[in-house]
């Protein structure tokens, strides 16, 4: 059976805790708090989308999708991550992927954009870009990246969720 991407169901949020636990474990730059954060997510009903890869009905990787608050007042706008694949997957096109059906889910929602923190050198293919008016305080502006899907790009501050500071 080949790799599939669907949305999560309620069965699957221990093994999405397990899967993201082990994808952050050895990763750079990281809080290991990635699966609490998602936790904490579904439990506020924050997770506008969150999609699993599944590969001969194993849960191979994940990707969390919720609203990010603009200065601005500007809508529409959503924060992606964590994404997360097994380590022992890395390679193999499962994150690229879920990025892309990530997106193609927020452009049904009629999504303005996204943001994200990450790898410059995985998410620029996607058409991710570091936007000076657009910023995350306290993170390098480097790592700090987003997409429009309206070709508007606000000014302003951005502000994700409550659920980003889960430690439990």
């Amino acid at each position: 059976m080949p790799l599939s991407i669907r949305p999560e169901t309620p069965a699957d949020s221990a093994t999405i805790e397990r899967l993201t636990t082990a994808a952050f474990l050895d990763a750079p730059h990281t809080s290991h708090t990635e699966q609490f954060i998602v936790n904490a997510l579904r439990r506020a009903g924050m997770l506008s989308v969150s999609l699993v890869a599944e590969d001969d009905g194993v849960i191979v990787g994940h990707v969390a999708l919720s609203p990010v608050r603009l200065s601005s007042g500007e809508e529409g706008w959503y924060g992606l991550g964590p994404i997360s694949v097994l380590p022992e997957r890395h390679g193999q096109g499962i994150g690229a992927r879920l990025m892309t059906s990530a997106l193609a889910e927020l452009r049904a929602l009629g999504a303005s954009g996204c943001v994200l923190l990450g790898d410059p050198a995985f998410y620029q293919r996607f058409g991710f870009l570091p936007r000076p008016g657009l910023v995350l305080p306290d993170v390098p502006a480097e790592y700090f990246q987003a997409v429009s899907f309206t070709g508007h790009w606000p000014v302003a501050q951005v502000t994700y969720h409550d659920a980003f500071n889960a430690t439990e």
